[in-house]
């Protein structure tokens, strides 16, 4: 069901009357969670992964530099800097802000169930 001058929206869609299809979509939640990835420990190169890295390098969050430590041909190895490890504590208290109002929604639902 569309309205005149509003996007549908990408993450419902009405799917026969009364019944709605919901995805729960996570695409925002890559960047945290790569954050505390390269938190963990520093990663090389990993192929689909190239994009994104490259552009949190862009923005000072990640670096890199080649390492031949690793078996094989020499490889970039990509570290979190401090503003990365800043940007990921901030990620962290927004998503248990979210995981509190969250939780809050579903206990209301649950209550009137």
């Amino acid at each position: 069901m569309r309205h005149r001058g509003h996007p549908r929206s990408r993450s419902r869609r009405l799917v026969e009357p009364g019944r709605w299809h919901v995805h729960a979509r996570v695409e925002r939640f890559v960047e945290p969670s790569l954050l505390l990835l390269l938190r963990e420990r520093p990663l090389h190169d990993i192929g689909t992964l190239y994009r994104l890295l490259r552009a949190l390098e862009q923005e000072g969050l990640v670096a890199s530099e080649w390492s031949d430590e690793l078996p094989g041909p020499a490889k970039r190895t990509y570290e979190l800097t401090d503003d990365g490890r800043r940007v990921l504590d901030t990620w962290a208290e927004a998503l248990g802000r979210a995981q509190s109002t969250i939780a809050g929604f579903l206990e209301r639902y649950e209550e009137r169930r």
